[in-house]
C-alpha cells in the first residue's frame, strides 16, 4: 500500500488507515502511530480520522475526547462511550451521546430509561427530542410519547406525544395532544391526522362523525379517508342511506384516491361473498381502472381474471393475468397469474421440487447518494468501513430523503443488520408527500432497489440443506425472509428462535427424529438444518402441497386439517382467501410472494420470461 494514496486519492484517508492497521498488526507500533498522526494531519475531517483518534487514544485519552467531540456518530465513538461508561456509569453526557447516535444499538432502551429516571431534571428540550426519537424508533411508543411532550413544540413532536400515548393504549391521555396540534398548528399535515386519530378514539360514532366532517370540510387531501370512515361509523348507527351517501360522495368526488380503491375492493368482496360473481367482477374492473396505485389493485386485477374464468370469459381472464404481470410484477398475485397462464414458475403442488438456477449480480450498483469515498468503499466491498463512513456522513437521519433512507438500508445490509436494513427499504412505500412518492417510484424502477429488498444472505447454507431435503431453495429463502428477515439471533414473543423461527419444543422433537444431540437454534447452520427438516415434514404431511405445508409451518397442522374440513379444497386461491387467521393468510401470501421475487430477480429464465409482459421490469444485469 506504500504510496497508493497518491494514485487513489478518493480513498487516500482509508488507505492510510489500512496501512496503520497493517503496521500495528505486524507489531510496528511506532510506524503505526506515525501513520495515524499523518492521517489526522492530512485528512482531519475524513471519517477515517476517527480510526486514528481511536487508536491513538489507547495511549492518550485526550484523543478519545477529540473523537467524541468531532465524530460522535462514528462506531468508534460508540465504542469509546461504552468504555467510558464501564469505567464510570454516571456520565449523562455520554448517555446522551448514545441516545443521539446509538439508536440502533441492542441495549439502547436501558440507556434511555436511565436518562429519564436519573437525569430528568438536567435534560434540555432538544435532549428530550433525541430521547423521544430513539424510543420511537425502537417501538417503545408510550415512553416516546412522554418524552415528545417535553421536546420543542412542533406539529410533529406534539402529534407524536399524542400518538405515542395512543399506541400504548392511553387514549384519554393522547386526546389533549391531538387537540393541541389542531389549535396550534392548524395548517400542518399533523392537524388532519390528529382529527383522524380523534375520530378513532371518540366515545361514540356520532362524535367520531363530527371530527370526520371537520376533515372533509377543511382538509381535502385527507377527505377520502374521512368519508370512508364516516360511512363505516354511519353503518354502526344503522343509517344505511347516510352511509351509502358518504360512499357515493367518496366515489364521485375522490374516485381516483386510494381510499376509493379500498372501498371498491370491500364492495367487490361483498358481492363475491353473496354469490354475485358478475357484480364483483364489474367492481374489481373499476378498481383496476380508477385506482391502479391502490394496494388492493394487484389483488383486484388477479380476481378480475379468476372471476372472468368463472363467467366463462377465458380470453378476458388471460388478458387480466397478463395485466397483473405487466403492472404488478413484484406482487404475490403476479406469481399466481404466471402460474395460471401456464408459465414454468411452479404452483402450490409443484413448487417444492423445482431447483431454479440462481444468478447473483456480478457487480454492485451505484448508491443513489453519498460521497465519492463512500461510493468507492461500497463498490470495493469494504462494508464495515463504508458503514462507519456513512454514520458520519448521514446527518439527516431523523428526516431522511428517499435516497438517503434507501442508502441507509443498503449500508445496514452490508454489515449484517438485515432486519433494520429491509425495514428501511420496505417502509419507503409509506411516504405520503408527493415529492417523496415520485422519488420512490423512480427508485422502484431500479433493480438495485429490488435486490436490496430481497437480499440473499446465508445462500450457501440454504442451498446445502434445501438440496439435502429436496426443497426449492428459493422457497426456503422466501420463508426465512418472512420469519426472521435473516436475523440469526432473533427471538419471537412466543420464544421461536433464529432464521427459521424454530420453537424450542419443536427443536427438541426434531433432534430426536434426526439423531442430533448438540444444537443451537441461534446458529444459522443448525437452525436451517432443523427448519428445513420441519418444512420437509410439513410437505410430507400434505402430499407435497406447498400451500398446506407453508400454512402449517405458521399455524400448525391441526388448524390446517380443520380448515380443509370446513372449506374443502376445490380452488387454492379461494382457500387462501378463506383462511380465518389473518396472520396465516398474510404469511402464506408473503412467503410465496417472497419466493416469486427471488425467482424473478435471480433466475435468468424467469426474468427473461417476465420481460415479455413487463418491459419496465429490471432484468438481471439491467
Amino acid at each position: 500500500m506504500e504510496g497508493l494514496e497518491q494514485d487513489y486519492p478518493v480513498l487516500a484517508a482509508p488507505i492510510l488507515a489500512k496501512r496503520a492497521q497493517a503496521y500495528a498488526a505486524t507489531g510496528n507500533n511506532n510506524q503505526a502511530n506515525q501513520t495515524w498522526k499523518a492521517l489526522i494531519e492530512r485528512h482531519p475531517n475524513d471519517p477515517a480520522s476517527a480510526e486514528a483518534l481511536f487508536a491513538l487514544g489507547r495511549g492518550d485519552r485526550n484523543q478519545w475526547e477529540q473523537l467524541l467531540a468531532k465524530f460522535p456518530a462514528h462506531p468508534r465513538s460508540i465504542e469509546v462511550a461504552r468504555a467510558k461508561l464501564k469505567e464510570n456509569p454516571n456520565q449523562p453526557a455520554i448517555l446522551l451521546l448514545l441516545a443521539r447516535h446509538g439508536v440502533s444499538q441492542p441495549d439502547i432502551l436501558p440507556i434511555l430509561d436511565r436518562l429519564v429516571a436519573e437525569y430528568s431534571s438536567q435534560l434540555k428540550p432538544e435532549d428530550w427530542e433525541a430521547i423521544a426519537f430513539a424510543y420511537w424508533e425502537n417501538q417503545r411508543y408510550g415512553s416516546a410519547g412522554s418524552a415528545y411532550a417535553r421536546a420543542p413544540r412542533t406539529a410533529l413532536t406534539v402529534y407524536r406525544a399524542g400518538r405515542g400515548l395512543h399506541l400504548s393504549e392511553q387514549a384519554t391521555a393522547a386526546r389533549p395532544f391531538y387537540n393541541q396540534v389542531m389549535q396550534q398548528f392548524p395548517d400542518s399535515d399533523e392537524a388532519s391526522l390528529s382529527l383522524i386519530r380523534l375520530a378513532a378514539i371518540a366515545p361514540n360514532s356520532q362524535t367520531a362523525i363530527q371530527y370526520l366532517d371537520q376533515i372533509i370540510a377543511r382538509y381535502p387531501d385527507r377527505a377520502p379517508e374521512a368519508l370512508l370512515r364516516k360511512s363505516e361509523a354511519l353503518d354502526t348507527l344503522n343509517s344505511p342511506e347516510a352511509a351509502s351517501k358518504a360512499r357515493q360522495q367518496l366515489l364521485s368526488q375522490y374516485g381516483k384516491s386510494d381510499m376509493a380503491g379500498e372501498l371498491r375492493w370491500k364492495l367487490a368482496e361483498q358481492r363475491f361473498a353473496a354469490g354475485d360473481i358478475n357484480g364483483a367482477w364489474t367492481i374489481a374492473r373499476e378498481l383496476v381502472s380508477q385506482n391502479p396505485q391502490s394496494e388492493y389493485a394487484p389483488e383486484a386485477a388477479f380476481w378480475v381474471g379468476k372471476w372472468a374464468q368463472q363467467l366463462g370469459q377465458q380470453q378476458d381472464a388471460k388478458t387480466s393475468f397478463e395485466y397483473v404481470l405487466t403492472h404488478y410484477p413484484e406482487s404475490y398475485y403476479a406469481w399466481r397469474s404466471a402460474s395460471l397462464l401456464g408459465l414454468d414458475v411452479g404452483d402450490f403442488t409443484t413448487v417444492r421440487d423445482k431447483q431454479p438456477e440462481v444468478v447473483k449480480p456480478a457487480q454492485r450498483p451505484n448508491l443513489p447518494t453519498g460521497s465519492p469515498t463512500l461510493q468507492e468503499l461500497y463498490q470495493l466491498g469494504q462494508d464495515r468501513a463504508a458503514w462507519a463512513h456513512w454514520q458520519v456522513e448521514f446527518q439527516s437521519f431523523r428526516e431522511p430523503s428517499v435516497t438517503e433512507q434507501f442508502t441507509d438500508g443498503v449500508m445496514r445490509l452490508g454489515v449484517g443488520d438485515n432486519l433494520n436494513g429491509i425495514f428501511m427499504i420496505s417502509s419507503l412505500r409509506n411516504r405520503e408527500q408527493a415529492e417523496d412518492r415520485s422519488a420512490y417510484q423512480n427508485l422502484k424502477q431500479q433493480i438495485s432497489y429490488w435486490q436490496a429488498l430481497y437480499p440473499f444472505p446465508y445462500i450457501d447454507q440454504i442451498n446445502n440443506w434445501a438440496n439435502d431435503r429436496k426443497l426449492n431453495p428459493m422457497l426456503v429463502t422466501g420463508l426465512i425472509r418472512q420469519e426472521s428477515r435473516f436475523e440469526p439471533k432473533i427471538e419471537s414473543s412466543a420464544g421461536a428462535l433464529g432464521l427459521m423461527q424454530v420453537m424450542p419444543g419443536t427443536a427438541d422433537w426434531i433432534s430426536e427424529q434426526i439423531g442430533v444431540q448438540s444444537f443451537q437454534m441461534t446458529n444459522p447452520e443448525d437452525n436451517i438444518k432443523f427448519g428445513t427438516w420441519y418444512l420437509d415434514y410439513t410437505h410430507r404431511e400434505y402430499n407435497n402441497n406447498s400451500l398446506f405445508a407453508v400454512a402449517s409451518y405458521n399455524a400448525g397442522p391441526g388448524n390446517i386439517a380443520n380448515w380443509i374440513d370446513r372449506f374443502g379444497f376445490r380452488d387454492p386461491d379461494v382457500f387462501v382467501e378463506q383462511i380465518p387467521f389473518p396472520e396465516t393468510k398474510g404469511y402464506v401470501e408473503s412467503v410465496f410472494g417472497n419466493y416469486w421475487n427471488y425467482l424473478r430477480l435471480y433466475n435468468p429464465e424467469v426474468s427473461e420470461m417476465l420481460d415479455k409482459y413487463s418491459p419496465e421490469h429490471a432484468r438481471i444485469g439491467g
